[in-house]
């Protein structure tokens, strides 16, 4: 015996659709604009460090600066263009930044050098800032006004 439908979808239920709108006030005010700017620069920062610092004769440090990057860039324009549906991502962003700091010396054969490792520690700090930012963000949306 088929279940009959109304014809709705789950999309229209009342509960997601007031998540969402809090979600999306919360994605839309000022401050999460300059949160999710400047976890889109620091993505972007992450990925071309190995060429603005130098790091020479790692090309597994560098690969591995590029990729978690673009990938935080990546994770940054979700945010800002679709916070309500990206913003369980959120939690991935600081492992990332964590993974910037402690790459230099995970990695086998990277270079030692004391700009790489300012140069990641700092950037690293700053996304795992960001990270924690954007996870304060979705909490934000959570709370009812």
């Amino acid at each position: 015996m088929a279940v009959p439908t109304t014809g709705r979808s789950i999309e229209h239920h009342p509960d997601l659709v007031e998540m969402r709108a809090r979600y999306e006030k919360a994605g839309s005010t000022p401050v999460a604009q300059l949160v999710e700017g400047l976890t889109f620069l620091t993505g972007l920062y992450i990925a071309i460090s190995p060429w603005v610092v130098g790091f020479n004769g790692s090309t597994a440090l560098t690969a591995s600066n590029l990729i978690v990057g673009l990938a935080f860039a990546v994770l940054a324009l979700g945010f800002g263009s679709a916070y309500e549906r990206t913003h369980m991502l959120g939690w991935t962003a600081p492992l990332l930044g964590v993974w910037v700091i402690i790459s230099q010396w995970v990695i086998k054969g990277a270079p030692d050098t004391a700009q790489i490792v300012v140069n990641n520690t700092v950037a690293g700090g700053v996304a795992a800032a960001c990270g924690l930012a954007v996870m304060g963000l979705a909490l934000m949306g959570r709370r009812k006004t």
